[in-house]
């Protein structure tokens, strides 16, 4: 099978019928899905090929049965080991058809006259396909609906399984057991971008399979931002250091940071960064089913600002899973209800300074009864690098 070896054709197939039944409820006929996460979420389909964006992939999930594959037969070796049988495929890159045909028929063959074709539409959603080509499938379908999922994808994919709670579970202690070791490869005189490189060694000797993302500062009492490339300054005593990991696992991310002092801490990162555990403590205390996404907001909005709605960087968490950002965000204007099995990050952000930001992050689940640390939560007071 594709996919981790791990998840057995049954988790697949119930997905597909969650997915359908909220097809239903929703009076859709069939969902067009066009993004790695979301084809490898029903099909296991699991490859580092999307980097390359030169190949559209299409899966249709009908109204009933299972789902349909059109996709280029580069990936028809692949996709045949994972429980799909029905996969069409074509010669690509096609600079006359480059899929549109084939896709078209299947959607024929899997709807009606005047029944609508569904696609992912909300936020953090996109069409994987040629702007010209989505438009030529219209033209082809005429007598079809093209039209939004109503937010079924959105919401089948924000409860995860307890399987796929354990690999994300297994992909933060990944992540944990390389934050353990970053004294290992980072002191005062070791410049930043070697630390990145370094880090993401780390990562992989303990066990991820790649390190898609990784980002972090470091400065005299924070950083600037927490999405800069790492530059060849030194690290220096009195530099606060954080690395951001989003490692993957058998398919899912973690996406947790930890802040590390070079030599003795100030007074004021220490006081920092204990806010930001006071913060993060606080609103996984408020997790539980039947609260929202806003509360968990807040819960930290109130000791990093005192309401003051937040910092620059807008939302304090987000949910995670197949992708490393995913619905919902943890910000005032997100009423999502919160659910058992959706996994969330918390990441409160503070001032230090001019110029000057501390971030903190972990991952957790919303249980039956309130919620669970996935990432080993890091206490106070901040940990101490060599200066």
């Amino acid at each position: 099978m594709t996919g981790p070896a791990r998840v057995p054709d049954s988790e697949y197939r119930d997905r597909v019928a969650t997915t359908q039944a909220g097809m239903a409820r929703e009076g859709r006929d069939a969902l067009l899905l066009t993004t790695d996460a979301d084809i490898r979420y029903v099909t296991g389909f699991l490859t580092r090929f999307w980097e390359s964006p030169t190949r559209p992939w299409f899966v249709i999930v009908p109204a009933t049965g299972d789902p349909v594959a059109v996709i280029p037969s580069i990936g028809a070796n692949l996709m045949g080991q994972s429980w799909i049988d029905d996969i069409r495929t074509w010669r690509a890159p096609d600079y006359t058809d480059d899929g549109i045909g084939l896709l078209a028929d299947a959607l024929r063959d899997v709807t009606g006259t005047g029944e609508k074709v569904a696609v992912p539409s909300g936020r953090e959603t996109h069409v994987r396909m040629p702007l010209a080509d989505w438009e030529r499938l219209q033209r082809a379908l005429p007598d079809r609906l093209f039209t939004d999922d109503a937010g079924v994808m959105r919401g089948t994919r924000m409860v995860k399984s307890p399987l796929e709670i354990d690999l994300i579970r297994e992909a933060c202690a990944v992540a944990d057991r390389a934050f353990d070791r970053v004294h290992e490869i980072a002191q005062a005189g070791t410049p930043l971008a070697e630390v990145f490189r370094r880090f993401q060694m780390l990562c992989l000797e303990e066990g991820a399979d790649w390190v898609p993302y990784l980002a972090g500062g470091a400065g005299p009492g924070g950083y600037g931002d927490v999405i800069s490339p790492a530059t060849t300054a030194p690290l220096v005593a009195g530099d606060v250091l954080m690395l951001d990991t989003g490692l993957m696992r058998d398919g899912y991310f973690c996406d947790f940071d930890r802040n590390y002092s070079v030599g003795e801490p100030s007074r004021a990162v220490q006081d920092a960064h204990a806010t930001l555990i006071d913060a993060t403590r606080a609103s996984f205390e408020c997790l539980r089913p039947g609260a929202t996404a806003a509360e968990a907001f807040h819960a930290m909005d109130r000791l990093l600002t005192k309401g003051g709605a937040g910092t620059d960087g807008g939302r304090l968490g987000h949910g995670l899973g197949m992708s490393l950002t995913e619905p919902p965000s943890l910000i005032a204007a997100d009423d999502t209800v919160l659910q058992p099995g959706m996994v969330l990050t918390l990441e409160p952000g503070i001032e230090t300074g001019p110029g000057r930001i501390m971030v903190h992050e972990e991952n957790v689940v919303v249980t039956e009864t309130g919620a669970e640390w996935l990432s080993t939560p890091q206490g106070d007071p901040i940990r101490q690098l060599p200066a």
